[in-house]
């Protein structure tokens, strides 16, 4: 089933290519990977847990003691959920906060990347005290997407508006870069060896910084204008990469400089989100499939998870051993697949 147009400030240059690539060829794999198979896992019905009406969850992040953060990005609000009572516990972020990315950071707070305050802001696990680190004058409206930290424990971040960055929390230190081809950085995320890569979504390529000098060489996709959206690391270092414009899933191989595609199952789809979890099964949401998509590098097989409500609009997700959450911005709830033991 197809789903309404999006627009706002999420869609920047999202549709530019769509109608070119509608009608191309599925692509053909330029690369093996065959990960080591893991042990068959038992999936579990979707379980959906109710937010307040209008907070509009833009990105997830599991904690280490059982709960789970989400930004309400409409309600300027960080938001906690405890899955085992039910109990939400929601942390105003200011005045003329939209915050989109969140993730636990190595000192166990939550961190985001908030578009309204234009700052990086970290909430205290336990306190719920709220500091905002803004960024520096002449880099206003940023529209801070999201957020990963390196080995070193400092945070980096992207910006649609045409910019990704890097904080150090100890000393406050923020440095802001132009992105290659302006508008559009979007996804980030760290490797198991604490090397930082992010794509942009209108500029459609992967890039990694440098960690001291912020220097990037931009890598295109397999197919050009492909909407490069978001992006995870498995356990090898490769990136997994979901193209929105495409419709496809692709892999980055940076040892071997090689790129893998496969394209998501239905018609029309788009991938938006992607997450990789602890078997390097990989993650991602379709929003006109209206569904989660779970794809196995071994079998090479998609198994998809289709919302019980319309227009979910999971537009990021992350996991912790056994779950995979999702936030579902179009029906103000959150999502979790739990699998493996946990699925018992």
């Amino acid at each position: 089933m197809h789903q309404r147009p999006r627009s706002g400030s999420c869609a920047v240059a999202a549709g530019l290519w769509a109608l070119l690539l509608l009608s191309a060829p599925a692509l053909a794999q330029e690369a093996q990977y065959l990960p080591q198979d893991g042990p068959p896992q038992t999936v579990a019905e979707p379980q959906y847990y109710d937010l307040p009406q209008g907070d509009h969850p833009h990105d997830v992040a599991p904690a280490p003691d059982g709960t789970v953060w989400y930004t309400g990005q409409r309600a300027g609000v960080l938001g906690r959920l405890d899955p085992k009572t039910g109990k939400i516990t929601r942390v105003p972020l200011g005045e003329g906060s939209a915050p989109h990315g969140v993730i636990v950071g190595p000192d166990g707070a939550a961190w985001v990347t908030d578009g309204g305050l234009n700052a990086i802001v970290r909430v205290d696990a336990k306190t719920h005290a709220v500091r905002r680190w803004p960024l520096p004058k002449g880099r206003e409206d940023a529209n801070l997407n999201t957020p990963a930290f390196d080995a070193k424990g400092r945070i980096w971040f992207t910006g649609q508006a045409g910019i990704y960055g890097r904080l150090d929390p100890k000393t406050g230190a923020m440095q802001v870069w132009d992105a290659p081809r302006g508008i559009g950085p979007y996804g980030i995320t760290a490797t198991p060896s604490g090397d930082i890569w992010f794509v942009s979504l209108a500029g459609s390529y992967l890039a990694k910084p440098d960690l001291e000098t912020g220097a990037v060489t931009p890598i295109d996709p397999t197919r050009k204008g492909s909407g490069t959206r978001r992006v995870w690391s498995d356990s090898k270092g490769r990136l997994w990469v979901s193209e929105w414009n495409a419709g496809s899933l692709s892999v980055y191989d940076p040892q071997k400089k090689m790129w893998q595609t496969w394209p998501l199952p239905g018609e029309m789809p788009r991938a938006y989100a992607v997450f990789v979890d602890e078997g390097d099964r990989v993650w991602v949401s379709d929003f006109f499939g209206n569904a989660i998509v779970r794809f196995d590098p071994a079998s090479q097989e998609f198994v998809s998870f289709a919302s019980n409500r319309e227009h979910a609009d999971v537009r990021q997700m992350l996991g912790r051993p056994g779950e995979l959450w999702g936030a579902e911005s179009g029906t103000d709830r959150l999502v979790v697949i739990r699998y493996g033991e946990k699925a018992q």
